[in-house]
């Protein structure tokens, strides 16, 4: 996330300045400005941190090249000089953008950071490993900082929520919470987990869904193309014969007509379909109500409800404590469901009636109706036995083998459909194309 610093004086003329994590310079400029209201500051200025490529020698030595990030050339240049070092150059990188790092980095990253701890070794030596060794440059920068926040005092949640863009909100805010638990090496496995589980989810659900449906879009606009630019062109010569067109072949000519004169408003109309689903996609009301919708399809309703409640109760694994309520572990836990009407559920149904009524977890969670009666009754269990965090992990990873199952034999049942579909489609080609062989002439004196 991009760092501004604002500088300004204080009602006595002195100067102040702080750091802000902002996505623009609007936003840095809308929060400084509403600093400068609550504590009668007078801003004198904006700067976004930017990368410093520089060139040092100290002494006889050979001279080193490097980068370091800074508001102003002048910091760059303190910086070097306060550590014994000659700057012989010193200019800004011409540009900041990078590359988000891919999935398999972010990834990499969590699961060493599991295995080097599990193997007790000091974090910040695991963080000063891992910097040098990631192959993503914005992953590198990432860590470095994250090294110097820690080694400064600031808290897990501030460090990682500055690089919530790097590794993905939920992931960036379970990354805090380990920096501050005893159960570091449980929580960044169980975040490696969830970006594995979610990628392999949307990959297989893309094949399931998303890419049937761009086959038959395809298969439409051929389609398209063929009846109102390709069939014309033929059948279009018996009709200078004036000869008798067959049914099917005088229903498509005449759809043909229809396409080429509507055209414009057809390819209008899908435009602006597109704009009003993509905008009503972006509205909150709209996605928690698709959300709503999509638990009741069948077959893919129960895959994506038994997916939400495998990540809930991974996540609830890993964050239990196993005393007190755990108010903020179901609520985290709720957020990383992926379900919006879930995760409202939860939050206004479940965690009220515990904090209010004083409810069990599990009775709250009964009630409110948006866990399968499978899940309900084993957490049940573990709550009774004293063993909820265990059967949590149980649940978990129970729901990933039998969304797993059940999600790769929807792929091939869909594919299945999708095939039948386009033969179906090439074969009603066939036959109108077939159909013209049995065109003639009219008789002589035969009025058509």
């Amino acid at each position: 996330m991009p760092v501004f610093r604002y500088q300004g004086v204080n009602p006595r003329n002195r100067p102040v300045q702080g750091v802000l994590h902002c996505d623009s310079a609007r936003e840095a400029r809308q929060k400084a400005d509403a600093i400068a209201k609550s504590r009668a500051l007078r801003i004198t200025g904006i700067q976004k941190r930017r990368t410093y490529v520089y060139r040092v020698r100290r002494g006889r030595d050979a001279p080193i090249e490097g980068e370091q990030k800074a508001f102003a050339r002048q910091d760059v240049e303190s910086s070097l000089a306060r550590t014994g070092y000659r700057v012989l150059s010193i200019r800004r990188r011409f540009t900041d953008a990078w590359v988000r790092p891919s999935f398999k980095d972010v990834v990499m990253f969590m699961r060493l950071s599991a295995d080097l701890l599990r193997e007790q070794l000091p974090y910040d030596e695991i963080l000063s490993l891992l910097k040098s060794d990631m192959p993503s440059r914005a992953l590198r920068d990432a860590i470095e900082e994250i090294y110097q926040d820690l080694k400064d005092g600031r808290t897990g949640h501030e460090v990682f929520g500055k690089h919530r863009d790097i590794f993905g909100q939920f992931p960036a805010y379970m990354l805090g919470i380990a920096s501050t638990s005893g159960n570091m090496v449980e929580i960044y496995t169980a975040a490696a987990k969830f970006l594995e589980r979610n990628a392999e989810f949307k990959k297989m659900l893309r094949s399931a869904l998303i890419m049937p449906a761009a086959t038959c879009v395809a298969l439409l606009a051929v389609i398209i193309f063929y009846v109102g630019y390709i069939f014309p062109k033929t059948a279009e010569l018996f009709l200078r014969f004036d000869m008798d067109l067959p049914p099917m072949t005088a229903g498509t000519m005449n759809f043909s007509y229809f396409i080429r004169d509507q055209i414009t408003w057809i390819v209008v109309g899908f435009a602006l379909a597109a704009l009003v689903l993509w905008q009503a996609f972006r509205s909150p009301r709209i996605r928690l109500f698709i959300d709503r919708w999509v638990l009741k399809v069948p077959i893919l309703g129960s895959l994506l409800q038994k997916t939400s409640i495998e990540v809930f109760c991974r996540v609830f694994y890993a964050t239990y404590s196993g005393s007190g309520d755990n108010i903020e572990v179901i609520r985290v836990a709720a957020e990383a469901c992926q379900n919006r009407y879930i995760e409202k559920r939860i939050k206004e149904d479940v965690l009220p009636q515990m904090i209010r009524t004083g409810s069990g977890f599990v009775e709250a969670l009964d009630r409110c109706g948006v866990f399968t009666p499978t899940a309900i009754s084993r957490l049940r269990s573990g709550a009774e036995t004293g063993t909820i965090r265990q059967t949590a992990l149980q649940l978990a990873n129970y729901y990933e083998a039998d969304t797993t199952y059940r999600l790769r034999a929807l792929v091939d049942y869909v594919q299945i459909l999708l095939s039948i579909f386009i033969v179906l489609v090439m074969v009603a080609i066939t036959v109108v194309s077939s159909e013209t062989a049995i065109i003639h002439p009219n008789p002589p004196g035969t009025v058509s």
